[in-house]
């Protein structure tokens, strides 16, 4: 039993770990300028992000950190990041510093056991297009538009990261040859996945082996590898009537640019009309920045890349319901995504 007399945090009910950092975030507000209402708890998956309205009646997002999962020089950097995309013109939240001029705010509350770093953007009105669950809505009238736009915000996204001066203090992880298929990789051990099977274990095996060949051949020259959001999944990407949103660069790093596209694509791999998705996203990509042929022939390495950090997800949270729920069919895929590979991409 914890010194305040409470059960452990990591013991108790989702609903109680969700209810205890309520109560965090709600002495983290009175960091902020102004007044708050309306507290309310989005989303408690990796970090806790709560939705309140301030006295001026700005809707802003105050996110709870998950325990060291970042240093606070990689969250420091990650919010300038988003500052310095906001003044390029994207999308994204706006960054609300806490009163005492930091971009984020240290905030500790009786029954959880650390300090947890706390920062707030600004909410941004749009609608998701999907979910990892259920995938990506799409238009009937125009099924490809949202991959052209997709393929556009990701290349506007790069361009300013390689146009960028980052601050001197700039620190974020690497999603690059050892996060991804190396000892440790940054999302977890993706072969220790209980629910694998002998064969599909030497599937993945062998598609690793020859990934580590083919990332060493591939390179990091700055046109394909730099700062990348590193989760375009259909929950960070939202539709206004401005266009595109992009939200949740908690992931952010070092990464290369197909990893990026790689991602939205790997939920829409196998059905009917992936090559044609393919093909917008690339279009989209080339109206902004020009995608070399080399980096297009590699979309089946970065399928499968993108595909390891999900099993590596899931083994690293089998206990929870969530991760469970998406184990089967995410198994499948990211096998038939190998098998596709190591047949040369078919």
């Amino acid at each position: 039993m914890p010194a305040d007399g409470l059960p452990d945090f990591y013991a108790v009910s989702p609903a109680e770990q969700a209810e205890r950092l309520t109560a965090l975030a709600r002495r983290a507000l009175q960091r902020w300028p102004g007044a708050y209402a309306d507290l309310k708890l989005v989303k408690h998956r990796e970090n806790a992000v709560f939705s309140a309205t301030r006295d001026d009646g700005r809707r802003i997002a105050l996110r709870v950190h998950r325990h060291a999962y970042h240093s606070d020089e990689a969250l420091r950097s990650e919010l300038a990041w988003i500052g310095a995309l906001a003044d390029h013109g994207l999308q994204v939240p706006p960054v609300l510093p806490p009163a005492h001029g930091d971009l984020f705010t240290h905030v500790d509350c009786e029954g959880v056991p650390e300090p947890r770093q706390v920062d707030m953007l600004g909410w941004v009105e749009g609608v998701p297009i999907g979910s990892v669950e259920d995938g990506l809505q799409l238009d009937e009238a125009d099924p490809v538009g949202l991959f052209r736009d997709i393929g556009a915000l990701a290349a506007q996204l790069h361009q300013q990261a390689a146009a960028w001066s980052r601050p001197a203090d700039f620190r974020r992880h690497a999603w690059d040859e050892d996060g991804l298929i190396g000892p440790q990789p940054f999302w977890g051990r993706f072969l220790d996945l209980p629910l694998l099977t002998a064969s599909q274990r030497r599937l993945l095996e062998t598609a690793r082996d020859r990934a580590a060949l083919d990332l060493a051949d591939y390179g990091k020259a700055p046109s394909r590898y730099g700062l990348i959001h590193a989760d375009f999944a259909p929950e960070n990407l939202l539709r206004n009537e401005r266009g595109l949103v992009l939200i949740d660069f908690d992931d952010c790093g070092y990464g290369w640019h197909m990893f990026e596209l790689a991602t939205v694509l790997f939920l829409r791999f196998g059905e009917g009309r992936y090559s044609a998705y393919v093909e917008a996203m690339f279009a989209g990509y080339d109206q902004v920045r020009r995608l070399p042929d080399a980096d297009r022939r590699s979309l089946p390495l970065f399928l499968f890349l993108r595909g390891t950090t999900y099993l590596g997800w899931i083994q690293t949270r089998y206990e929870t319901e969530f991760a469970r729920e998406l184990a089967p069919s995410f198994i499948g895929r990211v096998c038939d995504v190998a098998a596709a590979y190591l047949d040369g991409g078919a």
